[in-house]
C-alpha cells in the first residue's frame, strides 16, 4: 500500500509534503492551536519526510479533487501496538459517507502495518455523527476515558481479529 495515497471508491486520502503539512499547520489560528497536542506537534516539527503517522491526509473527492476534509494517525503506533484516528469533513459536504469511508481507509492502513494491533479513536460523550462513523467502522465503544488534552470523552476501539 503506497501511504502518500489511499484510495477508496470515491475518495483520495493524499498524504501533504512536509512543507505543506508546516505551511498548513503554520496557518492555524492562535485558539486553533490550543487544540494541538505539544507532543504531536514536536514530531511533527522533527520530521524530515512526509509521514502518514504523523501529517494526516487531504480528504479529496475522486471525480473532481474538491477537497472536502482531513484525516489521520495522532502519532505512530505505541508500545502496545495502539494508533489513534481522526477525521473531519467540511460542513457542507458532511452527510454523504465520506467520514466513514475516510476512517475505514485509515484503518486499513493502521492494520496493514505488523505492529497495530488496536486502532483507537474518541469522540465527545453526547450522542454525535462520529459515533455513527464509529460503529458503521466495526468500533465498539470501551467507556469514557479522561483525555489530558480533551477532558472526558468516549473511547472506541477495534481490534485487528474484528476484521
Amino acid at each position: 500500500m503506497n501511504p502518500s495515497l489511499l484510495l477508496t471508491e470515491r475518495l483520495k486520502l493524499v498524504l501533504p509534503s512536509v512543507e505543506e503539512a508546516r505551511a498548513s499547520v503554520e496557518s492555524l489560528s492562535p485558539a486553533e492551536r490550543e487544540h494541538v497536542s505539544p507532543e504531536w506537534l514536536e514530531q511533527f516539527l522533527n520530521a524530515k519526510e512526509s509521514d502518514p503517522w504523523i501529517h494526516g491526509f487531504a480528504i479529496v473527492h475522486r471525480e473532481d479533487s474538491t477537497e472536502i476534509g482531513q484525516c489521520g494517525f495522532k502519532g505512530p503506533p505505541d508500545e502496545d501496538g495502539v494508533v489513534e484516528i481522526a477525521y473531519m469533513v467540511h460542513p457542507d459536504q458532511q452527510g454523504q459517507g465520506y467520514a466513514t469511508e475516510a476512517a475505514l481507509a485509515l484503518v486499513q492502513f493502521a492494520f496493514s502495518n505488523d505492529e497495530v494491533c488496536i486502532v483507537r479513536a474518541h469522540t465527545l460523550p453526547e450522542i454525535n455523527a462520529s459515533m455513527r462513523v464509529l460503529t458503521k467502522c466495526g468500533f465498539q465503544s470501551v467507556g469514557m476515558v479522561n483525555d489530558p488534552e480533551d477532558g472526558t470523552v468516549e473511547r472506541w476501539e477495534t481490534l485487528r481479529e474484528s476484521l
